[in-house]
């Protein structure tokens, strides 16, 4: 009877929801009241064996998540995203609810980007203007629990990329080619019951991905800490254990160290064997291949000047494999991938030479519409050492091309994902005006990465 009455009761509530202005006094659930009333009424998750993150990061799915705040809770976001505090919130996927997670906007420099009320883009500041900005949500805030395997998921918004096809289709070409990446399809969000847009669904890079991704895991994942400066010499200890995103109360970085203090200790035929002995070749190389076919300019090719004679470089992981002394990189954050395919047209990240080019003597030199110092790729000991394999490369690139890159499978894909996404597009549009593309403004981005791809390639 009670189960019978939970039906009845959950009906009734989703009825009440559907006749109401989600905006309006009449019904607000983002008030304590409301929100906790409609939270109790859903079944809760619970993890199981049987429930795969792949499922979250299917291809042929366009998954809703709806994300539950308290007005205050969302005020809080709203007013400072840049601070990145999580706010307690629930999460609802497909009827059933994770409570007590930790949500956060989150982002670089370019995320936000026209999205804060203080226009100094440099220095991100100010309450929310956007309709939308990249999450987190923390599943494990408060409970060490998982869903679908995992303890982090993350949406970004796509604001500067109008075709919404850049990250996705990034990732699947670099995963797709033997590159290990995070996955990544599209998604719809929702926050207190009220659309806000499609965002990239991709996946966190953490513990649960290096477990699923690297036979097990366990080894040490590092963010943007890079084994040898740009002058060559070595790290110390603590830049190591400040780039840890696993194994943190360990702390050992003995094998980041000796990496490091070899790289620093050798130059020419001796620095490629250490190359060699650390990182696995081919799928360097294929690495390469798909970061350079994709102009992937604001990643770790592209060396920016930091302070007096260091550059440095961002948007990726190493995995530390711990029975064996080996490292694999990780290629994140593909937002400006496409961007500069045929001319420079983001005026921050575009990389004059290629990927086994050297200018200046290995000195810094200024480049691009903001005239920004950068170093060439090619000096960096590891990137290097790789150029006396061009050939490789390019026996890999004509493979590359032929399975994946090529203009056929390129059509057939972002055909296919712009299906599933079509209406969400014209949904946001309406209900968000020029603040977020027309239908027509959309299409016509699709155009332009779809042509610029093609002439990349001719």
């Amino acid at each position: 009877m009670v189960k019978k009455f939970k039906i009845i009761y959950n009906i009734l509530f989703f009825l009440i929801i559907a006749s109401c202005d989600i905006k309006s006094d009449t019904l607000n659930i983002g008030q304590s009241d409301n929100l906790i009333t409609y939270i109790n009424s859903l079944e809760e998750y619970s993890h199981d064996e049987g429930h795969s993150s792949s499922y979250i990061y299917d291809q042929d799915e366009l998954h809703r998540f709806d994300i539950y705040l308290t007005e205050n809770n969302l005020k809080i976001l709203d007013d400072d995203p840049a601070a990145e505090k999580y706010v307690e919130g629930f999460l609802v996927f497909e009827g059933k609810v994770v409570k007590n997670v930790g949500v956060r906007y989150k982002g670089s420099i370019g995320a936000w980007v026209g999205c804060l009320s203080d226009p100094d883009w440099t220095n991100p500041n100010g309450y929310k203007t956007c309709p939308k900005l990249s999450m987190k949500i923390k599943i494990n805030w408060r409970d060490d629990k998982k869903f679908y395997g995992m303890k982090k998921i993350q949406f970004h918004s796509q604001n500067l990329d109008k075709s919404k096809m850049h990250e996705r289709l990034g990732y699947y070409m670099f995963r797709n080619f033997g590159v290990n990446t995070p996955r990544s399809n599209h998604s719809l969000i929702y926050i207190n019951g009220e659309y806000v847009g499609v965002f990239a669904n991709t996946e966190n890079v953490d513990g649960p991905y290096t477990n699923e991704h690297f036979n097990g895991g366990g080894g040490n994942l590092y963010k943007e800490v890079w084994p040898v400066r740009s002058d060559g010499s070595s790290h110390d200890e603590e830049y190591f254990k400040d780039g840890l995103k696993t194994n943190e109360e360990l702390s050992d970085v003995t094998k980041a160290m000796m990496f490091s203090n070899s790289l620093s200790d050798n130059e020419n035929e001796a620095l490629k064997s250490v190359v060699d002995q650390w990182i696995d070749k081919d799928i360097f190389l294929r690495t390469l291949v798909v970061d350079r076919r994709i102009a992937n300019d604001d990643g770790f090719m592209h060396f920016y000047h930091e302070y007096g004679n260091y550059y440095e470089n961002h948007n990726y992981f190493w995995y530390e494999f711990p029975d064996q002394d080996k490292f694999q990189l990780i290629p994140w954050d593909l937002d400006n991938a496409f961007e500069n395919l045929i001319q420079n047209v983001n005026p921050v990240t575009p990389i004059k030479d290629k990927w086994y080019e050297i200018s200046n003597n290995c000195n810094g030199f200024n480049f691009g519409q903001f005239n920004l110092k950068q170093k060439s790729a090619a000096c960096d000991k590891i990137i290097g050492s790789f150029t006396d394999y061009k050939e490789e490369y390019n026996i890999l690139d004509q493979s590359f091309q032929g399975e994946l890159y090529n203009m056929p499978n390129i059509n057939l894909l972002i055909d296919k994902w712009s299906m599933q996404i079509r209406k969400a597009v014209e949904d946001a549009n309406d209900l968000y005006g020029d603040k977020e593309p027309s239908l027509q403004e959309w299409e016509y981005n699709i155009d332009i990465l779809k042509n610029s791809i093609e002439e990349s390639l001719n």
